[in-house]
């Protein structure tokens, strides 16, 4: 099947190209230094930490691996559990396949689509370990709630900021609002290095320390010195050493390239500029919604400032959301639904999850919601074609007839 052109594309990119990153590449290029080295890396870390308020940031190859690692924090043991949010991309819970532990899915806000404080008291029990949610699409979840009630009940909160990139929470940045949390900078996200790179951050020098060694290639382990072995080798009196211990993980060799790390620390200045065009596009696209409200927008609380990672719109009921997509694709507006709910995955289906079990998630994939186009590589021209054709869409599921500014549409079709 051939691949359709679209005139307004979905993002392919989520930062700004600029003639600074360009040098710093060729820069690379062209020095002595190793670059296994790892100054530019360090570099990084400690300018991401200073951005995002944390005391340790650790990069890593990927953002998979960034949560990977993270989780390995946490030390689940089987039986534990861990409650997680079914509104989010399949790498953020796929790690937890690796452990006997048991997973219960939160249902989320029908406003915000972040995991619902509401819902997720009900589900903790002695043995819930730790909590994973995602601030979805950029809109940053409810975390003094969240944070009040894991301190009560002693679990860990790791927090995936894959979206959060420039958001705000009461002030603070997503990645220091939580025990832990990951970001990736892979192709689509506000920050961008060469197309994949990950980053965690977290607050205990314990954990930082594990997981420096996790990222090279050393064991992650608790060992005990005792004296030597002799007669190590015949014929010499060379003493062998003996430790013994515990092997928690083996280590990975996931280190960062120090190309992705000098690209990633070119563009942090940048990431405020990309994060300020997707508001601004947001708030045309919510203007135009205004006039239809058969439609709402995503939003964040008066608390909160929406980064804008995905641009999410819910329909009163199936058939308008249905029609739109259809509306808009015609128009050659790209659209993507974002995400299937994680607890109707087989994988998670085959650990005994099923249809019901989140059913505000659920409504909002199978009947409400749609992503559209925001992201800073959008031309001026493209931003105005998007603004002019989701308008004509709904006007055109609106009976024909566009909405004036200030005046009211009504819904069409069936409930």
């Amino acid at each position: 099947m051939l691949d359709k052109s679209y005139l307004v594309p979905w993002g392919k990119r989520g930062s700004l190209s600029t003639d600074t990153e360009a040098a710093v590449l060729a820069e690379l290029v062209h020095e002595s230094t190793p670059l296994p080295a790892g100054v530019r890396r360090e570099r990084f870390e400690r300018s991401f930490a200073a951005s995002v308020g944390s005391r340790h940031t650790i990069s890593v190859n990927s953002g998979a691996v960034a949560l990977q690692m993270a989780i390995r924090m946490l030390d689940l043991a089987p039986g534990d559990e861990v409650i997680a949010t079914p509104q989010t991309h399949r790498a953020t819970l796929q790690p937890l396949l690796d452990y006997d532990v048991r997973v219960r899915f939160c249902d989320i806000d029908p406003t915000t689509l972040n995991l619902d404080p509401a819902a997720l008291e009900a589900l903790i029990t002695p043995r819930t370990r730790a909590l994973l949610l995602v601030h979805y699409g950029g809109c940053p979840a409810e975390m003094d709630t969240v944070m009040a009630l894991a301190r009560r009940h002693g679990f860990l909160v790791l927090e995936d900021c894959v979206h959060a990139l420039g958001a705000r929470y009461r002030g603070r940045s997503p990645g220091s609002l939580a025990d832990l949390a990951t970001f990736s900078l892979r192709n689509a996200k506000s920050g961008t290095a060469l197309g994949e790179g990950g980053l965690i951050t977290c607050d205990r020098d314990d954990w930082a320390e594990r997981l420096h060694r996790l990222r090279a290639p050393d064991r992650d382990a608790r060992t005990a010195h005792l004296q030597p072995e002799p007669a190590g080798l015949p014929g010499t009196s060379y003493a062998l050493p003996l430790q013994r211990g515990c092997v928690r993980r083996p280590g990975s060799d996931a280190t960062m390239p120090e190309g992705v790390a000098a690209l990633g620390q070119a563009q942090l200045a940048g990431v405020e500029t990309a994060v300020a065009r997707r508001r601004a596009l947001a708030g045309r696209l919510d203007e135009v919604l205004a006039r239809y409200p058969f439609l709402t927008p995503q939003s964040a609380p008066a608390h909160s400032v929406h980064a804008y990672h995905l641009y999410t719109c819910l329909a009163d009921h199936q058939e308008l959301r249905d029609r739109l997509v259809l509306a808009l694709d015609r128009r050659g507006v790209e659209i993507q639904l974002r995400y299937f709910p994680q607890h109707l995955l087989p994988q998670w289906r085959h650990r005994g999850h099923l249809r019901g079990e989140c059913p505000v998630a659920e409504r909002s994939w199978f009947e409400q919601h749609l992503n559209l186009p925001c992201h800073p590589m959008l031309t001026p021209h493209q931003q105005d074609y998007l603004i002019e054709a989701f308008d004509g869409a709904l006007a055109e599921l609106n009976g024909g007839a566009p909405a004036p500014a200030g005046v009211p549409a009504t819904a069409c079709g069936p409930r």
